[in-house]
């Protein structure tokens, strides 16, 4: 046997290579796939809803996750500026408890 046919013995193949790819990662790869084939059926699905319904529904949910940033202070760093402004007008969270540990009388008061 040749040094040239023994180097090739020896080469892995596409097929052993393969096969050294864990399994968790051929799920996450059969998950992006399928999660791609779900939105394009939703993507023709929501193009026949009424434009009208379409964005009360895209407003209404974007107004939730919006407040809920407002809330508990989690926007993207970008709105971050915008959302300092906003936030004093709305409840955060644990504004509520903060309240309740003061004495009646003690609000407002100095």
């Amino acid at each position: 046997m040749s040094l040239q046919n023994l180097f090739l013995a020896a080469a892995p193949t596409t097929l052993d290579k393969l096969k050294a790819i864990p399994p968790i990662f051929w799920g996450k790869v059969g998950l992006g796939i399928l999660a791609v084939i779900v939105v394009f059926i939703v993507i023709q699905k929501v193009l026949k809803i009424n434009k009208f319904v379409l964005g009360g529904a895209v407003f209404i949910g974007g107004g939730l996750v919006f407040f809920n940033w407002i809330y508990y202070r989690t926007e993207p760093k970008i709105l971050t500026p915008l959302v300092e402004r906003i936030a004093p007008f709305f409840p955060a969270a644990g504004a509520y408890n903060a309240k309740q540990d003061t004495t009646p009388g003690e609000t407002g008061k100095k």
